[in-house]
């Protein structure tokens, strides 16, 4: 019987899990991007392990690699979006904070997803309908909470709303601070932790669409039932872009009334 989607999508962040499972503590090679950015040898080598799962499943699909970019037919209706280590930096300061990313997107919509948690081994995937995760063979079906008050704040830039909006404001705002208590894990599994009920919320600047980095924890948070929108209450990829997703409509709420704040006097 052919693979779904999702059971791809599911196998290829697997795959790439074992890799930075496999990696772990070595001596990394490292591959300047930027000044400021780097890749280290695990994300080659498990970004190749992915891109073997999908090409060898969906030969005609197009793909956009973290690490490799974009190959496949230009226009294609399905693209996979792979971030194969997710939180470099934590990983060659060998803090294990880090997630592996699978997503495909069919037309407009994401309608498969995974993260992976290479050290916890847990698998947040997503159908596109209801959201998961998989542990020890078992699926579990994702609930949001804001009932633990965190909320994690991306201070990773760019920073294309600054100064209007600037997600590192959140963190001495007086009105967050008597309503949230922040986190900054330096890496999306924070957004699958929302719709797992372990963040309250999550927060970023930034233009998203297509990401290979937002793209998967997005879809498990909107099928989870989360609430996602832009920085500013907007639809998602719309407006001024970032992303605020949250357990609940209150939650985000508070978060939208902290950051129209901030905003009203910064401009």
């Amino acid at each position: 019987m052919p693979i779904t989607d999702e059971e791809l999508a599911l196998a290829a962040a697997q795959a790439g899990a074992a890799v930075v499972r496999a990696m772990w503590g070595t001596s990394l090679t490292r591959f300047a991007k930027s000044a400021d950015d780097f890749a280290t040898a695990a994300d080659i080598e498990a970004e190749k392990a992915i891109l073997d799962v999908i090409g060898t499943a969906r030969p005609d699909d197009a793909v956009t690699g973290e690490e490799s970019g974009r190959t496949g037919r230009d226009g294609a209706e399905r693209m996979w979006l792979v971030d194969p280590l997710c939180g470099t930096l934590n990983y060659a300061a060998r803090t294990m904070l880090v997630a592996v990313n699978v997503a495909l997107r069919a037309g407009s919509a994401v309608t498969a997803a995974a993260c992976a948690d290479p050290f916890a081994g847990e698998v947040f995937w997503t159908d596109g309908a209801h959201a998961y995760v998989r542990r020890d063979a078992r699926d579990e079906l994702l609930t949001p909470s804001a009932e633990s008050r965190l909320v994690d704040v991306n201070l990773d830039p760019p920073f294309p709303n600054a100064p209007a909006f600037r997600a590192a404001g959140l963190l001495g705002d007086p009105g967050f601070a008597e309503r949230f208590r922040p986190r900054v894990v330096s890496t999306t599994l924070a957004v699958a932790w929302v719709a797992a009920g372990r963040r309250a919320a999550y927060v970023t600047d930034g233009h998203l669409r297509d990401s290979v980095h937002f793209a998967s924890g997005i879809a498990l948070c909107q099928a989870a039932g989360c609430v996602v929108t832009g920085i500013y209450g907007e639809p998602l990829h719309t407006g001024a872009g970032g992303l605020v997703v949250a357990a609940d409509k209150e939650t985000h709420d508070a978060l939208l009334e902290v950051i129209a704040i901030g905003r009203s006097t910064r401009t």
